[in-house]
Parts: structure tokens; C-alpha cells; sequence
């Protein structure tokens, strides 16, 4: 078998499929869920916090700051002096915490759907012979 044809069955199995599927569908969600967070979710946090929750410039200067340099992060660090930046880590984590806890809330909502969707009423069980056999001899014997 040549490595070529080998490879054709690798990508043809169903579960490289269904993996290559939920990569690329995963990506699309990823962004709408970033756009959810970014467009719709921070804003409106932001404006219930009274709009300073860029953490973004924040930082913790750890050496001396020469002469004529002013104090904003982007001139602190061309300039070479050490910080502890911390403002883009916490920014990323509370996007994280905001993006795992919107995801976890579909998640769970599909999976009420599909709960629901799967609960249909099952038929009874066929009764066994052998208990049709009984009431008919009990039936009978009324009789």
C-alpha cells in the first residue's frame, strides 16, 4: 500500500472529518464569540463600572525613569526602563473569564435543546410472552 493511498484513507475516515468540520466551525464561533465579548459585552461593562476597565496601561515602574521621558507605557519601554505591566495580562484574563463563561452559558443552552429534542416519548416495551401467556390462562380461568 503506497503512502499516498494510505494518506487518502487517513483523511477519509469519518472521525478527520468530523475534527476538520469542528476546527473550521470552531474558528467562525471563535470569532463571533470575540465580537460578542469586544462589541457588546465589555461596553456594556464598562459603562456599568464607570468606563476604566482598560487595564491596558497599567504598569509598576521597577527602576528609575531618566529625565524627559514622559510616564506612559509606550515611551517607558522604548526608553528601556524595567516595568511590571501588568494591565494587558489582566485585560486578557477578564476577556478569558467573560469569553469561557459565554461559551459555558451556549453550551448549555444547546445542550437543553438537545436534551429536549431527544426526550420524545418512547413506546412502552412489548410485554414478554410468557406474561401475555399468564393473563390469557388468568382470563380464562375467570371465565
Amino acid at each position: 500500500m503506497s503512502i499516498l493511498s494510505e494518506f487518502k484513507d487517513f483523511a477519509m475516515r469519518g472521525n478527520v472529518m468530523d475534527l476538520a468540520v469542528g476546527v473550521i466551525i470552531g474558528g467562525a464561533f471563535g470569532k463571533i464569540v470575540d465580537s460578542l465579548v469586544g462589541d457588546i459585552i465589555m461596553p456594556v461593562i464598562s459603562v456599568i463600572t464607570g468606563g476604566g476597565l482598560d487595564f491596558h496601561n497599567s504598569f509598576v515602574v521597577l527602576g528609575s525613569i531618566p529625565d524627559g521621558i514622559p510616564r506612559t507605557l509606550d515611551a517607558l519601554k522604548k526608553a528601556g526602563v524595567p516595568l511590571f505591566a501588568y494591565g494587558s495580562f489582566v485585560t486578557v484574563l477578564l476577556n478569558f473569564i467573560i469569553l469561557a463563561f459565554v461559551i459555558f452559558q451556549l453550551v448549555k443552552i444547546m445542550n437543553k435543546f438537545r436534551l429536549s429534542a431527544d426526550q420524545a416519548p418512547a413506546a412502552p416495551p412489548p410485554t414478554p410472552e410468557d406474561i401475555v401467556l399468564l393473563r390469557e390462562i388468568r382470563d380464562s380461568l375467570k371465565k
